[in-house]
Formats: structure tokens, C-alpha cells, sequence
């Protein structure tokens, strides 16, 4: 298909603000014909540059392809942003049928001799061409995202690294929607509201809603979200409904059945392991770290392995204290994993005398959105925000709002969807949808995903501390995309290496703990009374609380995700029952199988490694926060939530994309090299 229907919402550009997608116009239909109409005339651009008789310059190569591809691009960001939060079954299908057509189209393109040559003769002629520092950064980039994709490798090595990269694309697609189906199915049913007990009263009504949506009336659901520790564990007294919603939730695709991804991580640990060896590293985990801040994965050892000792004692600490505390209610009971959140509430409700049941009361989801995260924004930014109710996100749960800079300008459009729904994959996230750029004339529209309980109609959205940490971290993500200000498309916002695109996200969690910034949004939804002082001043008094716990979890996962991609083809069990066996060596081995505190996503729920960008790169969260305590510091060093410091922050990082490199920006924002002190200090290790 190389021409698309005029009809098509994707043939025009959008005339709505900012570019918005017309999401009143586009239907399911639209996103298979666009998306091929996109890659065949992408495909034609690309062509006209590689046959251009003239010599390469910047404008001929470069910036044309920084044009190229544009229907492709927008076609495909709504497409995956509407297929990740309100997927269907049609959906789903095109979504596995597309993937593998854009891992060959972007073979094409990259794998083309022709266009190499123009790239890599420009790169022969970098000291004599003056490049500005941007365009110098995306010929260096390029040329090197060429020689990573294979343009090297001899004819028969690139057939099969095309057949393994459309395998690899197709798979990812198979693992996310087992898991979303997996997880829908994995909701835990509970007949007897006595089982509930603990459980606030906008809980229960929010899984009697669950309840009702999936034909269970007068019954209730617990929904499970993506990662192992599940937020109702903190308040169900009952302890077997506990093991039931825990055991649900660690069981997630690994024990047989339709929706089991045990077949589909194999198959794709086995093809990236494959792909890395043709592409001439020793496993996929040494290709990934390659293209990130860390560069080799010695550099991720360093700092992961030498943390878990100290995460581990401290968490068998903590577990010395839960233990004790269960056992005062079930006399010679173990503590296990579905005890801890329940018993750590407690000892913090006897030790702090902090109950999270009274907190949520205080923490409504709109008023901390706009009197949290967005009053945060305006103190250190300058930003403000009006909410467009004339404009129309993909899904009635969608808010758009128009973002203003301290000046009245317009910066973009920031699109919040905070509540859970079957369609929607679990986790929280930030997309855009329309990426900044001056070469092409346009301002950023981003969106926050995130997935809470929806209350019964007209009753509030009450949060759990978590989820306004959660709130904090992804619109530092938004910030990211939205403070932009690159002349290429391809350096817009978060595309920065991935063990450094959680940096900004984790700075920005420190604001939801600022005096003047929780005092505004910790109000009763009721009363409208303050969160009491004494409450508050607990709650950051016990910040290192279960320190041991998040440490131990967080390691057990990012080391997990390193042993699954530092193998050969040859090491990747072939048996599905090996999955597990292998898991459990793996945290062994790390130093890190400590039974009460599971990783954070096991194996067979990982979709960070198995469905999406995050594969040897789970690392990355620990990585950005030794950059992020760093950082806090020196707001604390430069008198914190201060207009010049924000103007500063966002000038010298946030805006720079990935238009220079990532370090080079964090050096010139700290004036050196970054320190781990702060972060050790922060999760009160002693390493």
C-alpha cells in the first residue's frame, strides 16, 4: 500500500492544538492501512536519499532523514500509545501482525549500503565540516546505530539477523498480551466480605465495582497491577486471603495454560542471545550496556552486586522484627511473603503510630495531580496548566490539559489516565504523542499512564503513598518531553540511553515530599482539614523505613534480568519447567534468594525485559538514582524548590534531550563526576 485513503484521520496532519491526535476521528480500521501507507512512503524517501546523485551533505542526508518517515511515526505512536492503555482483541492481532513488517522496515533502512555510505562519508569528513554540537551528536549516534544493526556483517549474517529481529519484535508483541490476559485472568474473586476486613470502604467499593464489570455481582475483585507486591497486602487482615492474592499474583504466567509465557520468554531469550552473538558481542546484555551511560556490564556488576550483601542483611533485619510482631497474633508462625506489607503497616502504625488507612483520606488523586505534582511544576518551573475539556483523549478516563511557561506561551499538551481498566497493560508509563522538534515545527504532547482503582461513579480517588510517589515520578517523565528543545526529532525529550532516561523521572519523586508542596495537596476530601503536622513528620522520618525490603526486591529483579540475558543460545533451557529452576539458581548464585522478599517481578511477569525496552537494562532505575541522589543534593546544597534552580535544572538537562550526551549534560549541571554517597546514604546501606 502506498497511498492512503484522504478519509484516513492519519492522511492530514492533525489541525487540532499542539497536533493532538483527532482520537474523535480515528477507529480501529484507520491504523493498518496508515501504518502501512507509512513504512511504503518512508521507504520512498528513504530511496530518494540513497540514489541522491549529489554529494552527502548534512541537509541531504542527515536532515532528510530526520524528515523521512513522519506518516509512519505518528501512525505509530498513537497506535502502540491506544494498544498498551485500551487494547482490544483486534487490536492485540494487528499489534503481533505489524511488529515483525517494522522490524524488516527498519532493516531496510538500516542495512541499506547505499545510505551507510553517504552516512559514513560524512563521518569521514567530520573534523572538516564544523558541525554544530547537535548535528555533530546525531552523526556520531547514527553512524554508530548502523554498525549496531548489522550494515557490517556479510549477506548470509544479515538474512538471519532480519529473520531474528522480526522474531524477536513478534515475540515481545505474543509476551504482553499473554501477560495482560494472564493478569486479567489472575484477578482474585472474594465471595464473603468478611475476608475483606482492613480494607477501607472506597477499596471494597472499588472491587465491588471490578466485581460487577466482570459479571460477579455481589461479589468482589482485586485487580492485580504488574509488579509482585500487590497494595492491598498492606490492609487485608485475613491471612489467607493474603497468600491467595499474593500466590495469584507470583504465579502470573508460569503455571501452564492459554495464557503461560514460559514458551515465549524462552524463544526470546534464546533470539536476542543469537542476534547479539551474530552481531559480534558475547551475550545480549554486553550489546545492550554498550549504547547506555554504563557501557560494559563490569561497570553494572560494580554497582549492583556489591549493594545486595547490605540489602539483604537489612532486610533480614526488618524480617526479625515482622516475624515477631505475626507472632503475636499466630503463635510459631513463619513470616512469609504475603505477610510482609501487612506486618510492616503494623510495626509502622505501633513504631510511628502511621497508619496508611488514615493517610489515603488526605491523598485524593485530583487534588494531588493539581496541588501536588502540577503546583510542584509551577514553584520550580514556572509552569502552569488549564485543562481542555474541549480537547479529547483515547479514552473517556483520558484528562488533556494545555501546559503555559512562566511568560503565557504555550509549551504542550500533557494527557493524564490514572485509573485501571481490563484494557489496559499494568505498570505506570509516559508516551508521547507528538515528539518536539524545531526542524519540524512542533510542540510536545505527552502522556502519564498509571493504573488505580476507579472508585464507583461520583465517589473519590483516593491514593496510597505509593501512587503519589508514582504520580511524582512519571510526570518527571512528562517534564522530559514537554521541556524538550532540540531542533531533531530523533534527540526529542526521553530519547536518551535507557540507564539514563530514569534520571529526571526519580528527581522529580523528591518533590511530593517537600514541606510547602505536600502541605498544599495532604487535605481531608472531606473536611478540607491539613493532614496533621505530626503525621506528616512521621512520614518523612520513616522514608528509610523498609529500605532493606524495596533494596532487596529491586536487586533481585535487575539481577535476574542480567542472569537471563548473559547467556548463549546454547544456555537458554529449552523445557518451560526450567524456567523457574533457572530463576531460583540465578537470585541464588546473587546472593539475593531470601524467601519473604521475592523479586519484584519474577520471570514470568517481567514485562520489562520480555515485552518491552527494558531487556539487560533493568539495572537502570538503581544506575539514574545514584545520578538522582546526586542531584538532590545539590538542590538541597542550592536552597531546593527555587525558581533558579528549576530554570537551571531544565536548561542544562531537561531541555537537551538526547541532542548531546547524557553525562556530559549531568557534569556541567554538577560540575563533576557523580558520587554514590548520596545514594548509599539515602537507602542506609553501608557498602
Amino acid at each position: 500500500m502506498t497511498t492512503l485513503d484522504p478519509t484516513n484521520p492519519f492522511a492530514a496532519p492533525s489541525t487540532l492544538p499542539y497536533g493532538l491526535p483527532d482520537f474523535t476521528a480515528i477507529r480501529t480500521e484507520h491504523y493498518r492501512p496508515a501504518l502501512l501507507a507509512g513504512m511504503a512512503a518512508e521507504r520512498a524517501e528513504v530511496e530518494a536519499i540513497a540514489t541522491d546523485p549529489a554529494e552527502p551533505t548534512v541537509e541531504n542526508t542527515l536532515v532528510a532523514l530526520e524528515r523521512s518517515g513522519h506518516l509512519l511515526h505518528v501512525a505509530a505512536t498513537v497506535f502502540y500509545n491506544v494498544a498498551s492503555a485500551d487494547s482490544t482483541d483486534e487490536l492485540a492481532e494487528l499489534e503481533e501482525e505489524i511488529a515483525p513488517l517494522l522490524a524488516a522496515h527498519q532493516d531496510a533502512i538500516f542495512l541499506d549500503q547505499r545510505l551507510f555510505a553517504r552516512v559514513d562519508a560524512l563521518m569521514d569528513q567530520r573534523a572538516e565540516l564544523a558541525l554544530d554540537a547537535d548535528t555533530d551528536y546525531l552523526l556520531t549516534t547514527l553512524h554508530t546505530d548502523f554498525i549496531r544493526a548489522g550494515i557490517r556483517l556479510d549477506e548470509a549474517a544479515q538474512t538471519r539477523l532480519r529473520e531474528l529481529n522480526a522474531e524477536i519484535t513478534r515475540l515481545e508483541t505474543v509476551f504482553g498480551r499473554l501477560l495482560l490476559d494472564e493478569t486479567n485472568a489472575a484477578a482474585v474473586l472474594v465471595t464473603d466480605r468478611a475476608e475483606l476486613a482492613g480494607l477501607p470502604e472506597d477499596a471494597i467499593a472499588a472491587a465491588a465495582e471490578a466485581a460487577t464489570r466482570r459479571g460477579h455481582e455481589g461479589a468482589w475483585l482485586i485487580d492485580l497491577i504488574l509488579p509482585t507486591q500487590q497494595p492491598l497486602l498492606a490492609q487485608l487482615q485475613h491471612r489467607g486471603l493474603r497468600e491467595r492474592l499474593h500466590t495469584a499474583s507470583v504465579t502470573r504466567g508460569g503455571k501452564g495454560g492459554e495464557h503461560d509465557t514460559r514458551a515465549t520468554l524462552l524463544a526470546l531469550a534464546r533470539a536476542r542471545a543469537e542476534r547479539a552473538q551474530l552481531l559480534g558481542y558475547q551475550h545480549h546484555a554486553a550489546y545492550v550496556v554498550e549504547d547506555a551511560t554504563a557501557k560494559t556490564v563490569d561497570a553494572v556488576d560494580g554497582i549492583l552486586r556489591p549493594l545486595a550483601p547490605a540489602a539483604v542483611a537489612n532486610a533480614r533485619t526488618e524480617a526479625a522484627v515482622l516475624e515477631a510482631a505475626l507472632r503475636r497474633d499466630v503463635p510459631g508462625a513463619t513470616l512469609e511473603a504475603w505477610d510482609w506489607s501487612y506486618y510492616a503497616e503494623q510495626v509502622r502504625k505501633e513504631v510511628r503510630s502511621l497508619d496508611d488507612s488514615l493517610l489515603r483520606p488526605y491523598l485524593e488523586l485530583d487534588r494531588v495531580l493539581t496541588e501536588g505534582v502540577f503546583r510542584a511544576a509551577h514553584e520550580l518551573y514556572g509552569l502552569s496548566f488549564t485543562e481542555r475539556t474541549d480537547l479529547v483523549g483515547y479514552h473517556p478516563d483520558v484528562r488533556v490539559f494545555e501546559v503555559f511557561n512562566a511568560d503565557g506561551s504555550g509549551l504542550g499538551l500533557f494527557l493524564g489516565d490514572y485509573w485501571t481498566r481490563d484494557s489496559k497493560r499494568g505498570g505506570a508509563w509516559m508516551n508521547n504523542l507528538v515528539d518536539q522538534s524545531h526542524l519540524l515545527a512542533e510542540k510536545p504532547v505527552v502522556v502519564n499512564n498509571l493504573n488505580i482503582p476507579k472508585p464507583p461513579a461520583g465517589e473519590p480517588t483516593l491514593l496510597t503513598w505509593d501512587e503519589v510517589i508514582t504520580m511524582f515520578h512519571e510526570f518527571g517523565h512528562a517534564l522530559h518531553g514537554l521541556f524538550s528543545d532540540v531542533r531533531y526529532p530523533s534527540q526529542s525529550g526521553t530519547e536518551v540511553p535507557r540507564d539514563f532516561v530514569e534520571y529526571p523521572s526519580q528527581v522529580n519523586e523528591i518533590w511530593a515530599w517537600e514541606p510547602s508542596i505536600l502541605a498544599a495537596y495532604a487535605v481531608h476530601h472531606q473536611t478540607g482539614e491539613p493532614m496533621p503536622q505530626a503525621w506528616i513528620d512521621t512520614l518523612i522520618a520513616a522514608r528509610q523505613d523498609g529500605e532493606g525490603f524495596a533494596t532487596t526486591e529491586y536487586l533481585a529483579a535487575a539481577l535476574l534480568d542480567q542472569a537471563w540475558y548473559r547467556l548463549s543460545p546454547e544456555q537458554v533451557p529449552t523445557d518451560v519447567d526450567e524456567v523457574q529452576r533457572f530463576e531460583a539458581a540465578a537470585l541464588a548464585e546473587a546472593g539475593v534468594d531470601f524467601a519473604p522478599v521475592p523479586p519484584r517481578y519474577r520471570t514470568t511477569y517481567f514485562n520489562h525485559v520480555f515485552g518491552s525496552g527494558y531487556s539487560a537494562g533493568y539495572y537502570s532505575y538503581i544506575w539514574s538514582e545514584v545520578l538522582d541522589a546526586d542531584t538532590v543534593t545539590w538542590f538541597e546544597e542550592n536552597g531546593g524548590l527555587r525558581r533558579e534552580n528549576g530554570d537551571r535544572f531544565r536548561s542544562v538537562l531537561l531541555s537537551k534531550g538526547g541532542s548531546v550526551d547524557p553525562m556530559d549534560a549531568f557534569r556541567e549541571l554538577r560540575g563533576r563526576e557523580p558520587r554514590t554517597e548520596p545514594l548509599l546514604a539515602r537507602r542506609g546501606l553501608a557498602v
